[in-house]
Parts: C-alpha cells; structure tokens; sequence
C-alpha cells in the first residue's frame, strides 16, 4: 500500500468507530469481517489446500503490522518530545534576552570643576557673583535633565506590557476559542472539519452592528469598528485556504467580540488562518469529525454497515442478502 493510501477509509472507519463506540468492539468488526467475509482464519493443513494461512501467520501479520505503526507512534512522540524541548530553551533564550535588555544602564554624568574661592593671593581677577551662579547652573542643569533610563522606564514599560499569549497547542486545546486552532494577538480561532470560527474581541463601546464592519471574501477577511477619530481595523489579511462566501457569517456580542464564522471551501484542516502568521502542529489537534459533517450517501453505508453488525450478531441476515431473497425468480 502506497504511503498515504490508508488514509482514504479514515472517515468510513471513523465513522463505524463513533457508532460502536469504543475500540474493542471497533477491532470485533474488523477481525469479524475478516473471519466472515474471509479466508483469513482458515489454515492450509494440506498441500492440496488452496485457501488461508499456514499456522501462525495470520497472528504473525497482525503482530507485524502492529509494530510498524507502534515503531511510528514512537517516533512521534520523540519528535514532539524534542520540538517541546527546543520551544522551552527558545523561551528560556528569549527571556534571558529580554532580562538583560530591561537592565537599567545608568547614564554617564559629566563633572564640571568649578573654583569658587578667589585666587587672592596671585591676585589674579575674580568672577563676579553672576557668571559664578550661572556656571553652577550651567554644570548642574544637564545632571537635572539627563534621566537614567533605569527603574522609572522599566517599570512603565512592564505596566504596557500585554499579558503573555499561549504558544503551546496542549494550550489552545483547553480552550473553547482555540479548539483545533489558536490563541493570536488581536483574535483567536478554532475549526472543526468544513467551518473555522474567528473571536475577534472589540472595545465595550461597541454594542451595535452599524459600528462594526466585516468584510469576507472568498480569500481574505477584515473587521474593523468605528469610532470618534475613525475606523480602527483590528483583523486584516488574505485567508491561507478558500472559503463559502455564501455560507459564510458575522454577527456581534455587544461590547465583547465580533463572531466570524468561515465555510471552508475544501474538507481540510488548516494550520492557519491568516497568510504569514504562525502555523500550528495539526498533528496535535482532534481530528475526529463529527457525524453532523457526514454528508447522505455516507450516512447510508456506515447505516448500513451498522445494520449489519448487529444482524450478524443477532444470526438474521444482512443486508445484501434480504436483498437477494427479495429479487424474484426468473422465469
């Protein structure tokens, strides 16, 4: 099988794991399909046999192919392991950074001489009282002005500081807004399989629709609101993916938050919504779709499939079997 190639059962199999409810009942389907449908559990015992497996095989394939994809699951989390472990020294290195660059340098002071006792004994010309307090002045004043950008800055600085955003996907996942998607600086997003929903949050003046203006096309987005000195945009950007214009809506949380609610054009997940911003690990995501994403033809296999299982499990017969007693004999 060509790498990838399983992936194109995932939502037929996804689909009789929701209906079932749990893997071992999942695996009870698969191995009763084999043994049904099968010469899979059937031995070879003579050379004349032309059917099944010699014994031990069949059980030596199924341990074969679960240690391939044990070797993989394995190797992922090495690698999620390792990408965790260089995140956490980046931030340790940018903190380190940012500790260093906070510092306060204090600013270089010049010192100015100034003799002030009267050199009587060359009898040389004294300052008149005047120019000696403006030269003090003179010396002094830019001690006055020139502030060491130290403590007072530092301290504005960390009180504009926003609060830190989460980076981790683990994060996102917790939260209902970032759910299979992302907490970013002016919006969060999440997405199941055919829909994203963008939370945009808004100042609290915002209450009405006509101060809020959205903008959606088929590849990009904008909101903006309006207020006294203008419109102030605070989402902008070309979509990385297409989406449904048509089936594509906003609407307002007074004082909250704009609602954008995309339609993808195409059953994918994305890693991001806006072009040039940070990707997610869709690996790390839930990528279980839901049975309202199922479209009517295969609502009716997986009913199908379900219904029989349970007549299987039950002796009646199944479904293509009913209709084969029902076709009327020919003549």
């Amino acid at each position: 099988m060509e790498p990838g190639a399983a992936e194109l059962y995932d939502q037929a199999l996804l689909g009789i794991l929701q209906h079932v409810g749990n893997v071992q009942d999942f695996l009870r389907v698969l191995f009763g399909f084999l043994y049904r449908k099968t010469d899979f559990y059937r031995l070879l015992r003579h050379p004349s046999d032309r059917m099944g497996f010699p014994p031990g095989a069949a059980q030596a394939l199924v341990l074969q192919v679960f240690q391939t994809f044990d070797r993989m699951a394995r190797q992922d989390d090495e690698k999620r392991r390792k990408e965790l472990e260089e995140k956490m020294r980046r931030k340790e290195e940018e903190a380190a950074a940012a500790e260093v660059k906070q510092e306060p340098v204090p600013a270089p002071v010049q010192e100015v001489e100034v003799n002030s006792t009267p050199d009587l004994a060359s009898g040389g010309p004294t300052e008149p009282p005047g120019q000696l307090g403006t030269m003090h002045e003179a010396a002094s004043g830019p001690q006055r002005d020139a502030e060491p950008p130290g403590t007072d800055a530092a301290a504005a600085q960390a009180r504009r500081a926003p609060p830190s955003l989460p980076k981790r996907q683990e994060q996102f996942q917790r939260n209902p807004d970032s759910y299979n998607g992302a907490v970013r600086e002016n919006y969060t997003w999440s997405q199941d399989y055919t829909d994203l929903e963008l939370k945009v949050p808004v100042p609290k003046h915002v209450v009405k629709g006509r101060q809020v203006s959205v903008a959606i096309s088929s590849s990009s987005v904008r909101v903006a609101v309006q207020e006294d000195s203008g419109e102030r945009v605070l989402m902008e950007g070309r979509l990385t993916h297409k989406v449904n214009t048509e089936s594509s809506l906003w609407s307002l949380e007074p004082g909250k938050c704009v609602l954008v609610s995309l339609n993808k054009a195409g059953e994918y997940w994305w890693s991001a919504v806006l072009e040039g911003e940070e990707h997610i690990d869709i690996d790390q995501i839930n990528k279980e779709r839901s049975m309202a994403t199922v479209d009517e033809e295969e609502h009716a296999v997986l009913d199908r499939l379900t219904f029989d299982y349970h007549q299987k499990l039950q002796g009646k017969p199944q479904s293509h079997e009913l209709v084969r007693h029902r076709l009327p004999e020919s003549p």
